[in-house]
């Protein structure tokens, strides 16, 4: 379970290209933003990925990165990715390891018997890398409040 004042984990997950991104390494140097979400192409998810897509500017203002990560498959996300101009890195968490890790695994998704999911939740790392804003919902139909997120944000760069 990660919680504020942990390290980011280390994690090796692919992103939309096949690459493997070092979770730990990429949110080192930089406030990063974690945002997992439960699936591509489903309504909440695509309304909160673009509010993360138009709030980018924000986020360039405060020198920090996002990290977008789904359970999806890579050629999913990046379908995902594509179809709604995300302009940041999506993940995959094809194995499962990043929700077991995080403790954000929302079983039995949209009420599909045995399909695994992440829960919706947001991680803010500051520049060390440590955790300093958890956020996680039980219900996947509720948004984060992202003007919290940004305060969160703006309070560690």
């Amino acid at each position: 379970m990660v919680e504020i004042g942990d390290s980011v984990p280390k994690l090796k997950l692919v992103d939309t290209e096949l690459k493997p991104i070092e979770l730990s390494k990429a949110a080192a140097g930089k406030p990063t933003v974690i945002a997992f979400f439960p699936g591509a192409f489903t309504g909440v998810c695509t309304k909160e990925m673009c509010t993360f897509r138009d709030g980018i500017s924000r986020l360039n203002g405060m020198n920090a990165s996002i990290y977008a990560i789904s359970v999806d498959g890579p050629f999913s996300n990046k379908a995902f990715k594509e179809k709604n101009g995300l302009n940041f890195t999506v993940l995959s968490d094809y194995k499962k390891k990043g929700i077991k890790l995080f403790d954000i695994v929302q079983k039995d998704f949209a009420h599909v018997r045995g399909y695994t999911a992440a829960k919706r939740s947001i991680f803010i790392a500051d520049s060390t890398g440590k955790i300093r804003y958890k956020w996680v919902s039980d219900d996947p139909g509720v948004e984060p409040n992202y003007e919290e997120v940004m305060s969160a944000l703006k309070s560690i760069s």
